[in-house]
């Protein structure tokens, strides 16, 4: 089990399907732009290999690990398992990122210091973002743009949010903050796991930091985004709106 000796170190959780072309870059992007972070692949159990080559880099990388689940069962569920075990290894952040390169690891130093580097002591995370200013995306056709710059319209309004990539997959949070905000059961999946994080840790009282960041479409390997992903984040975000309107939600404001 890996040592923590220093609030600022992070572990890099990067859930795996089927990502055998993205993984090696992916890691080594991230080790050459933040030498002191750790990384934990979670594969859900890749056919074509993905879970191997994570292997033979954590064997050759000590700041490397890999942890195998037996089906592919989720984007939140994966997050959830790795933000259990960094907790456990006492980990202070911990950090989501996608294996497709479309999260530049070179903005994860931005993305620490935005965190740590509070000085209020209410900054609970930090979220990529290619909707303030400063963010992009390259390599997305526009009913694509359109569709998250809609997204994250609807569930901030629905939900009273004052973040604008609601939907963003890219983020680093205390992991106190992780602790308090899952103390109750997190069903969602997918895109709207992030709509669910965001709600929670602002309706604990948390800031989430927007940093810039360019995204890109990724170049290798097949999209996991799926309609039936968006129909199900849209139906939930109007289900906790109601709920925050007339104060049944936990985490309403």
């Amino acid at each position: 089990m890996h040592q923590v000796p220093d609030e600022r170190l992070a572990l890099v959780i990067i859930p795996t399907y089927n990502e055998s072309e993205n993984i090696a870059s992916i890691v080594e992007r991230v080790l050459k732009a933040s030498p002191s972070v750790h990384v934990l692949v979670v594969d859900d159990g890749s056919p074509d290999g993905t879970g191997e080559i994570a292997e033979r880099l954590s064997e050759a990388d000590d700041r490397i690990q890999v942890m195998h689940r037996a089906e592919k069962n989720g984007l939140g569920a994966a997050y959830l398992a790795g933000f259990a075990s960094g907790m456990a290894q006492g980990y202070k952040l911990l950090v989501e990122m996608d294996a497709d390169g479309s999260h530049p690891p070179e903005r994860l130093p931005a993305l620490i210091s935005a965190v740590v580097d509070d000085s209020g002591g209410r900054v609970g995370g930090s979220i990529g973002s290619r909707w303030v200013r400063g963010g992009s995306v390259v390599n997305w056709p526009r009913t694509r743009q359109l569709i998250s710059r809609g997204g994250s319209w609807y569930a901030r309004t629905m939900l009273g949010l004052p973040i604008r990539d609601v939907t963003a997959g890219y983020r680093v949070y205390r992991s106190e903050v992780l602790e308090q905000i899952l103390a109750d059961s997190v069903e969602s999946r997918g895109y709207c796991f992030q709509i669910d994080l965001t709600r929670r840790a602002v309706g604990a009282g948390y800031q989430l930091v927007e940093v810039p960041i360019e995204f890109r479409e990724r170049e290798a390997g097949e999209s996991k985004m799926s309609g039936g992903i968006v129909v199900e984040a849209m139906l939930r975000v109007t289900q906790w709106g109601f709920a925050r309107l007339f104060r049944r939600d936990t985490f309403a404001r």
